[in-house]
């Protein structure tokens, strides 16, 4: 069986979850027999070095089965694919590559266009779509939350996504909602990591017979050794992921602040990741302004230490330095593979009350769960985890291991299994971006 994996990015040029967990699953079935994985990751113009004149999907960086698809003119009104040459140059390695199975995980850069296309250049193979996140259902980045508050949004209509959208009518939230179900229809099966996703797509408007739930799964990085910690002391807490609005650094920043007013600072917090370009001006200037005046103390007085963006193999040095580790994220966290990567290093998550993370975190069982987007309620959370005699330790017996590779791959194999691929019908025609020259008013690239 061969299985083409289409990845948003590579893991090796941008770190995400998305394409950190598709890779996990390219690697995982290599280890299958009888099963031949290929990668297909879509990357964008601004790695212009891995762009050749003429050139539209090339090898990568030397490894079997693994190749860059080369965005460019990607149409972020309708989530397309707008270069007709791309477009074939995709049909063309279909037919060249020829897989039983088509397993997107994600249509970004792609063009969910791409999806039809796969119909039918490949009638008799299976197309499985993996979500992770909404944005099929949710233009504000899929992230649904209303961008009047930020509150999390739990669905979408025509007039609550204009609410959020002014310049765009509700005329054309009801264009895009069809236009993306008509292209996901030819999907045979979907996949979410949670199962709380499963609702919001069964709501929108999907077939449940056709969503599965598969978990994430991945390496064990800790190499099933746990870090030790002998301290007696649990008062360092550890930030792990992207810097960007909705992860929640500004709840944690918050939180400090809370926290010093009240005389208590008797604790460390460490912020490992990096990409705080993409947060908004106002979120970037607050943590600049903040790490500035950090710096400005004495040396004794710090509480926050930015440590930069890491690698899954330097893992173990930095949650050797950590007791806690802090998932504030203010959105609805699709599942949270640094909980998994916390865990196995046993190291208790102290997370937002929402999404994946409530669903994964047993309250006071195996960590704690706080009020999203709430640094008061964030701040008793941390002065709990540093004063609570025993509570480390209790947590610390709770945690279970994550679910593993293996399990992951098992999970998707036998969806591919269950998996009917549907016959090739009119709808399901290839769209170019020639035939189908949809208006783009009112909308912003992402």
């Amino acid at each position: 069986m061969k299985v083409l994996l289409l990845s948003l990015f590579h893991p090796e040029l941008v770190r995400g979850g998305a394409q950190q967990i598709c890779y996990e699953l390219f690697e995982g079935l290599q280890a299958q027999e009888g099963v031949e994985p290929v990668l297909l990751a879509a990357i964008e113009p601004r790695f212009a070095a891995l762009y050749k004149s003429g050139a539209r999907i090339t090898g990568f960086d030397n490894r079997p089965n693994e190749y860059v698809f080369l965005a460019r003119d990607y149409d972020y009104t309708w989530n397309k694919a707008a270069n007709f040459q791309l477009i074939e140059s995709y049909a063309e390695f279909l037919t060249t590559i020829k897989p039983d199975v088509v397993h997107f995980h994600h249509f970004l850069l792609f063009g969910i266009n791409l999806l039809p296309v796969t119909r039918k250049i490949l009638p008799d193979a299976k197309i499985v779509f993996t979500f992770h996140e909404f944005l099929s259902i949710c233009e504000a980045n899929g992230h649904m939350l209303r961008k009047s508050d930020n509150s999390l949004c739990t669905r979408a209509s025509n007039v609550r996504c204009h609410q959020c959208f002014p310049t765009i009518g509700p005329e054309q939230f009801l264009m895009r909602e069809m236009w993306m179900k008509k292209h996901l229809a030819v999907a045979d099966a979907f996949t979410c990591p949670s199962r709380f996703m499963i609702e919001h797509y069964v709501n929108w408007g999907l077939d449940r017979d056709k969503i599965h739930h598969v978990t994430n799964g991945q390496r064990d990085y800790s190499g099933g050794v746990a870090v030790t910690n002998t301290r007696a002391r649990r008062n360092r807490f550890g930030f792990f992921g992207q810097m960007v609005d909705n992860k929640g650094v500004w709840v944690i920043l918050r939180a400090i602040q809370q926290l010093r007013a009240e005389g208590f600072t008797d604790f460390t917090i460490e912020i490992n990741g990096d990409n705080l370009r993409y947060a908004s001006e106002a979120r970037r200037q607050e943590f600049e302004d903040f790490l500035a005046a950090e710096r400005e103390l004495p040396f004794t007085e710090q509480i926050l230490t930015l440590n930069g963006s890491y690698q899954v193999d330097e893992l173990p040095q930095r949650m050797a330095r950590i007791d806690w580790c802090l998932v504030p994220s203010t959105w609805w966290e699709i599942f949270g593979l640094v909980i998994s990567e916390a865990w196995m290093f046993k190291r208790p998550v102290i997370a937002s009350n929402v999404g994946g993370p409530k669903e994964r975190i047993r309250h006071d069982e195996d960590g704690l769960l706080f009020a999203v987007g709430d640094p008061r309620a964030l701040a008793d959370a941390i002065r709990r985890a540093c004063t609570e005699d025993g509570l480390w330790d209790r947590l610390v017996a709770g945690i279970r291991p994550p679910a593993s590779r293996d399990v992951m791959v098992d999970g998707y194999l036998e969806t591919y299994a269950a998996a009917r691929p549907a016959l090739a019908a009119p709808a399901a025609e290839m769209v170019s971006a020639e035939a189908d020259d949809r208006p783009a008013k009112g909308r912003r690239r992402r």
